[in-house]
């Protein structure tokens, strides 16, 4: 999954580490949809409503939140920080269709996979995606 790096390579340098939480979450809501879009598709073709509807299931608030609370103990130190850092950000939006409670965990996870992105660490982000929907590896 490391390849997955290349798509940085023609940007600037990005200091992640000077990013907020809430642009993390920006970026990690993007990268997070990708692997469940992939996640989806790698379990067959099927029509596009289908896999909408499936792919919607994982990417809702109150799946992210589950998965924040199942890859929680999963986490190094910084990756902890910055996933709490991402649920305690002060957002200027409401949650349409989510609790605020798991509308915030879902931006801690987000802000995580935004971290993990720009970090090129999309073999750690592909690991707790998958231990968060308990997928084997493998599958």
């Amino acid at each position: 999954m490391s390849e997955l790096n290349y798509i940085l390579d023609g940007f600037k340098e990005i200091k992640v580490r000077e990013l907020s939480p809430l642009v993390l979450a920006y970026i990690g809501d993007a990268f997070f949809e990708i692997l469940a879009r992939t996640m989806t598709v790698s379990n067959g073709n099927a029509p596009v409503n289908v896999l909408h509807k499936k792919n919607s299931n994982i990417v809702k608030a109150k799946t992210q939140a589950e998965i924040y609370f199942k890859i929680e103990g999963l986490l190094t130190d910084e990756e902890l920080n910055i996933m709490k850092r991402g649920r305690n950000a002060k957002s200027f939006t409401s949650p349409k269709n989510a609790d605020i409670t798991d509308y915030r965990h879902a931006t801690g996870l987000e802000a995580l996979f935004g971290y993990l992105y720009l970090e090129r660490k999309a073999d750690r982000a592909v690991e707790l995606f998958k231990a968060g929907l308990d997928i084997e590896k493998g599958e």
